[in-house]
C-alpha cells in the first residue's frame, strides 16, 4: 500500500525532516527532484550542487542526513566523489543513474563502495506511483546507518566434499544495502556449497551488471536465472526484472528455477514472498535468509517455510543497512535465527551440515 497526500502530511509531524543536498550537472534533473522530494513532509532539500567541487562546499554548510548524487559529472565524477565522501565523511548517500550499461556498472560499483539505494533518471515525467517510490527510498536512506567500504576477502572456505540425499538449496531475499550484504555472505560460502537462488529488489539492468561483478569476484557459478535451468552445487542465480517472479521446483530431486505471473496486489516484482512460499513443499530441504531491506516483502513466505520445517536466518539490526525485511521477519516469528551480517554465512553452512547429518553422507 503506498502512502497517500494525508497519510504523509500526518507523518509530517511525527518525523523531524531529514535534511537532502541534490548533487547533479543537470539543472532540469535537479529542479525536478526538488519538486519531488519537496512533495514529502518529512524530507527538505537544503542545498544543491552541480559538481564535485561545489558538493563539497555545500555538504559542509548544510551537513545534510542524505545525499542524491549523479554518475556522470563535469570533472570529478560521481564515483571518484563518493570514494572520497566515504573515506572522509561517511554519509547515506541514494545514486541516481541512467539506465546504461556503463551507468549500471559504475552504480553497482558505487552501492558495493557503500552507497544506500539507487534510482534510475526517469525518461520523462515520472508517474505519481513513482515519485512516492523515489521519496520512500530517499527518506529511508536518510534513516539507514551506513555501512562503508568493501571488506577485506577471507580465504575461501573449505569445501564440503560429496553429499548423499536430497539436495538442499538456499534462499536469500535482499533489498536496500543488499548489494553490500550479499557480497559478504556469499564469500563466506564453500565453492561447492549448495546452490542459491537470490531475489534482490534492483532494477534489471542494475541486476546485469550485479551478477557480473559478483561473477568475477567470487568462485561460484554467478549468473541470471533463466527459465527451467537444473541448478547445481556452486550455482548462484538472481532472479531477473522482468516482469515475472521467480520461483524454485525440484523435479527429479533436482531444483529448477521457474518464472511466473506476480499477484495482482504484490508490491515487489521479483518477489521474495514468491520465492520463499515455492519452495514450501520441500521446506525441510530449504535454508532461507533475509537481509537488510526496506518493507516487509519475504516475512510471510519466510514463516511459512519455518512452520513447514526449513531453517531461517535473518540479519541484525545493527548490521542492516535498512533493518525494514529483517525485523518484519523476525517480528512475524520467521526468524530462527538471527545473526550480524559477519555471521550470515557461517550460520548459513551450519545448517547445511546439520542437514548432511541428518540425512547421511557419504
Amino acid at each position: 500500500m503506498h502512502l497517500g497526500e494525508e497519510p504523509l502530511r500526518s507523518m509530517g509531524a511525527m518525523y523531524s525532516k531529514k535534511k537532502v543536498v541534490i548533487v547533479d550537472d543537470s539543472r532540469s534533473i535537479r529542479h525536478w527532484l526538488r519538486l519531488v522530494l519537496e512533495r514529502d513532509p518529512r524530507l527538505e532539500v537544503v542545498g544543491e550542487a552541480d559538481c564535485a567541487a561545489s558538493a563539497r562546499d555545500v555538504i559542509k554548510q548544510t551537513n545534510p542526513d542524505v545525499i542524491t548524487l549523479d554518475i556522470e559529472m563535469p570533472g570529478m565524477n560521481g564515483l571518484a566523489f563518493l570514494e572520497r565522501l566515504m573515506a572522509l565523511r561517511p554519509m547515506p548517500v541514494v545514486m541516481i543513474s541512467a539506465a546504461t550499461q556503463s551507468n549500471s556498472e559504475a552504480t553497482i560499483t558505487a552501492l558495493s563502495l557503500g552507497a544506500v539505494d539507487c534510482i534510475l533518471k526517469p525518461a520523462n515525467a515520472a508517474d505519481s506511483a513513482t515519485c512516492r517510490d523515489i521519496t520512500r527510498r530517499v527518506f529511508s536512506a536518510a534513516c539507514s546507518t551506513v555501512q562503508v567500504g568493501r571488506r577485506a576477502r577471507p580465504a575461501a572456505p573449505a569445501a564440503i566434499g560429496r553429499r548423499t540425499g536430497p539436495m538442499p538449496i538456499i534462499l536469500i531475499g535482499a533489498s536496500t544495502g543488499g548489494v553490500g550484504a550479499l557480497e559478504s555472505v556469499l564469500a563466506d560460502l564453500p565453492v561447492d556449497a549448495p546452490p542459491v537462488v537470490i531475489v534482490q529488489h534492483m532494477p534489471g539492468a542494475f541486476l546485469v551488471s550485479f551478477s557480473q561483478m559478483l561473477n568475477r569476484q567470487l568462485p561460484q557459478d554467478v549468473a541470471i536465472a533463466r527459465e527451467g535451468e537444473a541448478l547445481e552445487d556452486g550455482q548462484v542465480r538472481l532472479a531477473p526484472a522482468i516482469g515475472k517472479d521467480t520461483q524454485v521446483s525440484r523435479r527429479g530431486g533436482v531444483w529448477q528455477c521457474h518464472f511466473v505471473q506476480p499477484a495482482q496486489d504484490s508490491l515487489y516484482c521479483p518477489s521474495v514472498d514468491s520465492l520463499f512460499l515455492s519452495a514450501r513443499e520441500a521446506a525441510t530441504d530449504v535454508i532461507a535468509v533475509i537481509l537488510t531491506g526496506l518493507g516487509r516483502d519475504g516475512a510471510a513466505g519466510l514463516l511459512d517455510l519455518r512452520s513447514a520445517g526449513a531453517a531461517t536466518l535473518g540479519q541484525d539490526a545493527a548490521s542492516s543497512v535498512v533493518y525494514g525485511m529483517p525485523r518484519a521477519a523476525w517480528e512475524a516469528g520467521a526468524v530462527a535465527e538471527q545473526l550480524p551480517l559477519s555471521q550470515i554465512g557461517g550460520g548459513i553452512m551450519r545448517a547445511v551440515e546439520k542437514h548432511a547429518a541428518g540425512r547421511g553422507r557419504g
